[in-house]
């Protein structure tokens, strides 16, 4: 007996991936992680320390690009999360067409083929909030579900390469599903935040470093929508496990402008250096989401405050924030 079965996740090292390991080796699934470098302590060591790992955790080498080596990890597996794509952070895209758009498009179209041929029964994409929410003909006030898709050269007006990729790679990921049976969901987080597993920083928890470090004394103030990223992980393995799962779901807990973020955390963590003035910006729409969907699957959302809580006690115990204070005991 292999307790609750095989499964494959790509991108297993990375900030959400090795979230997802952590959880199905908890539940006791067995699990394919792939991995770009399995010799990169620094980026993937962490993975051997999580529970089960031992008995429990096979590491693949395997790049998106690369169909044999993606086919050798889902081989032999009931069902797969594709969670590895390249995600820009603070980074300038040389490249976008090899950096960004080639990873995500064909990566996901060689993972679902590698899928189709080792007769895997089901797939579940962690897509994203990119893909739904830049889109110009959407009624400005009406809120956003998953009937809205982004419009791609919108995303290519504005140079959002991550956008432009995740919108083709779930768009072409539907319609592979279409053509060949593949039974599909996919997931779409919004800025996932919370505690980390690796030693790496990721390009969502750098994003709210730089609201606690001073880096920036003039921010823009934008609405953005952020989840925790247990919930994310959470509404992942949902979406595998109930069979009534279905189509898209987007993923997100709350939208709070970068001003009341700020405040809130400065509310709650008064010692460290904050941006001083806002910039206020045009967005698209209001940023208010139907999340309705994912909810009725089963899915409750972590508050706010306990997301901040617990995202920022991770920095400080990471080193990552000098810890100045105790912290809000709001996690109990």
């Amino acid at each position: 007996m292999e307790g609750k079965g095989r499964v494959c996740v790509t991108g297993a090292g990375g900030y959400l991936g090795s979230w997802v390991v952590k959880d199905l080796l908890h539940k006791g699934y067995t699990v394919h992680g792939t991995v770009r470098d399995p010799c990169d302590e620094k980026k993937n060591g962490h993975l051997k320390k999580l529970e089960n790992s031992s008995e429990n955790l096979h590491i693949f080498k395997a790049d998106l690009l690369d169909y044999q080596g993606l086919y050798n990890a889902v081989k032999g597996c009931t069902g797969v999360f594709h969670v590895a794509c390249p995600v820009p952070g603070t980074r300038k895209v040389l490249d976008p067409e090899a950096e960004m758009l080639q990873p995500a498009i064909e990566g996901t179209v060689n993972i679902l083929k590698a899928c189709t041929n080792a007769n895997v029964k089901k797939v579940v994409i962690v897509s994203s909030l990119a893909t739904v929410m830049d889109n110009p003909n959407w009624p400005k006030d009406q809120p956003i579900d998953e009937s809205c898709w982004s419009d791609v050269e919108f995303c290519r007006m504005f140079k959002n390469w991550y956008g432009v990729g995740k919108t083709i790679a779930e768009n072409k990921a539907w319609d592979y599903a279409k053509n060949t049976g593949l039974n599909l969901v996919t997931v779409c987080p919004s800025v996932v935040i919370g505690p980390m597993l690796q030693s790496t920083l990721n390009a969502s928890t750098s994003f709210l470093l730089e609201f606690m470090k001073d880096t920036k004394a003039t921010v823009e103030n934008r609405n953005l929508p952020y989840v925790y990223v247990q919930d994310t992980v959470d509404a992942i393995i949902l979406a595998y496990e109930k069979p009534e799962a279905e189509g898209r779901y987007i993923c997100s807990a709350f939208t709070i402008s970068s001003k009341e973020l700020v405040e809130k955390l400065k509310s709650m963590y008064p010692d460290y250096q904050y941006p001083t003035s806002f910039i206020e910006v045009e967005q698209l729409n209001s940023g208010k989401l139907n999340c309705k969907k994912l909810e009725n699957l089963g899915l409750k959302f972590t508050p706010v405050d306990e997301t901040l809580v617990n995202a920022v006690k991770n920095l400080e115990e990471t080193g990552l924030l000098a810890v100045v204070h105790k912290h809000p005991d709001l996690a109990n």
